[in-house]
């Protein structure tokens, strides 16, 4: 089988910020900004891989959510336990320390600089301006 992840989608709660960080700080490309009444979708990833996107959404879209489960979620958002998403480099500590300056003007939260994991893994973490938690790991 040739299987592969095409989209992945994670909220955000202010597009402009979240748009600062993928772009700006992350150097993910732009695809697709969608707008619709006061919503807005946001389509980004990196310029050499097309066929892998993150698409940053409004968490009220979806009209199957409730308002008493979109104010879960949203306190969900601001501990940063609702979503994460795992990116891949094959140096994290230059890439950490390329973007370290701007992950704390973009105000987001550096919860674990580039450490060795006990499963032999290295990485680290950081919380994106709508608090989901973005690891990036190291991949040879």
């Amino acid at each position: 089988m040739d299987i592969s992840i095409h989209v992945t989608f994670l909220p955000h709660t202010d597009p402009e910020a979240s748009l600062a960080f993928y772009r700006d700080t992350l150097g993910f490309e732009l695809r697709k900004d969608v707008g619709y009444e006061n919503m807005r979708w946001l389509t980004l990833g990196p310029a050499d891989r097309p066929d892998s996107n993150i698409v940053l959404y409004p968490p009220n879209a979806d009209p199957g959510v409730s308002d008493e489960e979109g104010k879960v979620v949203l306190e969900m958002m601001a501990k940063g336990t609702f979503a994460s998403i795992m990116l891949a480099t094959p140096d994290v500590d230059a890439t950490f320390a390329q973007i370290q300056g701007s992950l704390e003007a973009s105000g987001a939260e550096v919860m674990q600089e580039p450490t060795d994991q006990d499963w032999g893994q290295r990485d680290c973490a950081f919380r994106d301006p709508a608090g989901n938690t973005v690891r990036m790991q190291q991949v040879k």
